[in-house]
């Protein structure tokens, strides 16, 4: 792409640019300074850029950073003109290879739909309360058995930045075939429907509503709303792939512009999972069927959300014209992500299942149902759970009500963590679990864990990034043995 073009796109301004500014090429877009190469393009992000992006919190103003993205070699550098003016002494001798701009963050987002508009090929979009990862990575598993180059967002780039800075992977490597892309949101900014402008979905795909971020979106009335975005951006013409299991995504059909393709186990759908077998640890089968259609899968993951999460990849795989044994001997293949499930088997003779993600209600008593379904017979099972994020003002009530309703599940030993951890465990208490206590971060949760657990043991550690439950699992590994390679649980 010329730097002209790039201008044009994002509505820039290059009063001082030298004459052969326009005509050089870039196709390397960055937003940290400690990332940018010679010929980058640097986007100077600011506070204002955030908040009117629907951003919380308080960040850095990258105009500060500028001078060094320039003296490293970047092409030009993307910024504001009041943030110029408060930098002016430093930045000044680089006019030439300033573009000004009104929002930081609405330009990154502009060359991304510009790029996207060029490409000119299919996008998935893939969105939930729970879930979204393994969909994104199980969908894009399928489509690229099928023999398709996949672009696909990784680590947590699905958000308003995140999703940009993947799409403009295209402007330097634009021989893929599909786009498998996350979107993610946590206000009520409408930042789905802002997502679905810079690449409209071909197949939108809608995992499920449940009551996560009530803290700033108050109702779950309001989460569905805002998930059915989704939807309501895709293209005319394409398809909406809706959980019939989930009553607020089954009436999300009313909002599609084109087919729509149902899965699920419960309810009827056109794609999907009856004679499901459970005999262990990634040993999960499963008849999936497409219509008429009918095959066996062998699935390397566990739990029901995870057999939910693989109709919806292969309903999107369906929708590439796909076969349903090709869907199925791909889902036979597959793997979780990392800290989403993955198993860690040690020669100690315990199983841990490692979930230190995300969390939410649903999510949590997910895990443990799948943790209890898939454990041997007479294994002592164990929880380690961290508190769960933006609950809004009942968090305390439904933390204590999580803990009983974990308690009813049959667990044997129990570790609430951080804050309302606090409350787990007062519920999991009541509700039966003698063997449960509180520990005050996950430091001190590993150490607990680690002089806990014994051979036979199956583990679940479930948590929020916020939480850091990652660190039980530091301490696990930093004490014992891995008796091999992980497998994936989840």
């Amino acid at each position: 792409m010329k730097l002209g073009k790039l201008i044009e796109s994002i509505n820039g301004k290059a009063p001082e640019a030298c004459p052969s500014l326009p005509e050089c090429e870039v196709d390397t877009f960055v937003i940290d300074s400690r990332e940018v190469k010679a010929g980058d393009v640097f986007f100077a992000l600011s506070q204002p850029e955030y908040k009117n992006n629907g951003f919380n919190g308080e960040f850095d103003d990258a105009t500060a950073f500028a001078r060094t993205a320039l003296e490293a070699g970047a092409a030009a550098c993307v910024l504001r003109a009041d943030r110029y003016e408060e930098h002016r002494g430093e930045l000044e001798e680089f006019r030439d290879r300033l573009i000004f701009v009104d929002d930081s963050i609405a330009a990154l987002q502009a060359l991304a739909h510009a790029v996207y508009l060029e490409w000119n090929k299919p996008v998935v979009a893939v969105t939930g309360s729970a879930g979204k990862t393994t969909a994104k990575e199980l969908t894009a598993h399928v489509l690229a058995s099928s023999g398709r180059k996949v672009l696909r967002n990784i680590k947590n780039f699905n958000n308003g930045l995140g999703h940009p800075l993947t799409v403009l992977r295209l402007a330097k490597e634009p021989d893929f075939d599909v786009a498998v892309l996350e979107m993610g949101m946590s206000t009520p900014l409408h930042e789905i429907a802002r997502l679905c402008r810079i690449t409209p979905p071909d197949v939108a795909i809608e995992l499920n509503v449940l009551p996560v971020h009530l803290e700033h979106l108050g109702s779950i009335e309001a989460i569905a709303a805002a998930k059915a975005e989704l939807v309501e951006g895709m293209k005319p013409g394409g398809t909406a792939v809706l959980n019939a299991d989930d009553k607020r995504v089954a009436a999300m059909a009313s909002f599609a512009k084109g087919e729509v393709v149902t899965y699920g186990i419960e309810n009827e759908a056109f794609v999907r999972a009856s004679e499901i077998e459970v005999k262990g640890f990634g040993e999960t089968t499963f008849t999936l069927s497409v219509g008429e259609e009918t095959a066996r899968v062998a699935f390397p993951l566990n739990g029901r959300h995870n057999i939910l999460n693989a109709l919806a990849a292969a309903s999107a795989g369906h929708s590439f014209g796909m076969t349903v044994a090709e869907i199925a001997a791909s889902l036979s293949k597959v793997a979780a992500p990392p800290q989403r499930g993955e198993i860690l088997r040690f020669k100690k003779g315990f199983v841990v299942v490692n979930d230190s993600y995300n969390s939410n209600p649903d999510a949590l008593l997910s895990m443990v149902s799948m943790l209890c379904d898939s454990a041997p017979k007479g294994a002592r099972t164990v929880v380690v759970a961290g508190e769960m994020l933006e609950l809004g003002q009942d968090a305390a009530a439904i933390h204590h009500r999580v803990g009983g309703d974990i308690a009813k599940l049959g667990i044997d030993v129990f570790v609430g963590v951080r804050g309302f951890g606090n409350e787990l465990v007062a519920g999991a208490k009541e509700g039966g679990i003698e063997d449960a206590n509180f520990a005050a971060d996950s430091v001190e949760a590993g150490k607990m864990l680690c002089e806990a657990v014994r051979e036979g043991d199956v583990v679940l550690v479930k948590g929020s990034r916020g939480v850091r439950t990652e660190k039980v699992i530091d301490a696990l590994l930093e004490k014992f043995e891995l008796e091999g390679n992980s497998a994936a649980a989840s």
